[in-house]
């Protein structure tokens, strides 16, 4: 464990290094995501202009709700956002230097680049929880809390397992770059509350795929009570992504043949 602290270290410091070649760029990309940002949430001042709940979710609810999928996301492309390089890696034949290093390879491809103009995101994704929760009057207690804290953690590994999944094709489909818009269309799927949706196409989004659980379950046990059993699921499902994408990423490397073969 403390060889693979050094290497995640010596991972953030080139990447830190990286960004001040081009700080111009690097404040230009935070402040890009603060008006993005700053833009959902007008969207959602307009909508809460015209109605003071929507299927059961307040301004103030939504806004919990937004920054949820925030902080979730910024920190997902922070630590993973290397993931996206799979399929590039392939074509370039760079992946036949990660296989032969005396590394785990998923630990290699998943934390190689930490991307550090998430962290206007994520700050910004804090500031709206806080600002939504002193809007809802509420304070959560502990279990509230901790609901929250372990179903943000469960979003990041389904997340990051779907994500893992999807740039894996790569190995064969080769151009798959595009993909990646999946991934975003996920998150924008899940940035609205599953309510909205009829009962059916609610329950497929929950149990089945489970989009529910990346931002609209974690952010109701802070806004509603806490409903344990449904953190038992996001932790399920946590365990089950990591597991299926794992056992993805080895099969993939089987059948890996080489950019020069």
């Amino acid at each position: 464990m403390r060889r693979y602290w050094r290497i995640y270290r010596t991972f953030f410091v080139s990447s830190f290094a990286r960004e001040l070649e081009f700080r111009a760029n690097f404040f230009a990309k935070i402040l890009q995501s603060i008006v993005w940002i700053a833009f959902f949430v007008l969207i959602l001042l307009v909508i809460y202009g015209n109605t003071d709940s929507v299927a059961g979710w307040s301004r103030a609810d939504s806004f919990i709700l937004a920054a949820t999928i925030f902080i979730m996301t910024s920190i997902s492309a922070a630590f993973f956002m290397s993931l996206m390089e799979i399929p590039q890696q392939v074509r370039q034949g760079t992946l036949d230097f990660v296989i032969t290093k005396p590394i785990d390879t998923q630990f290699w491809i998943s934390t190689r680049r930490f991307n550090f103009d998430q962290i206007g995101n994520l700050l910004a994704g804090i500031a709206l929880l806080i600002f939504g929760l002193a809007q809802t009057h509420i304070t959560p207690s502990a279990n509230q809390w901790l609901a929250y804290v372990l179903l943000v953690a469960a979003s990041l590994a389904i997340y990051y397992s779907f994500c893992l999944i999807l740039m894996t094709t790569g190995v064969w489909l080769v151009r798959v770059d595009n993909l990646w818009v999946l991934t975003e269309s996920a998150t924008q799927v899940a940035r609205f509350p599953m309510d909205i949706y009829e009962l059916g196409l609610r329950r497929l989004l929950t149990f089945v795929v489970p989009l529910g659980f990346i931002a609209t379950v974690p952010s109701s046990q802070l806004v509603r009570q806490v409903q344990w059993n449904m953190v038992a699921m996001g932790l399920t499902w946590a365990l089950v992504a990591l597991l299926a994408s794992r056992w993805f990423w080895r099969f993939a490397l089987r059948h890996y043949t080489s950019a020069s073969s």
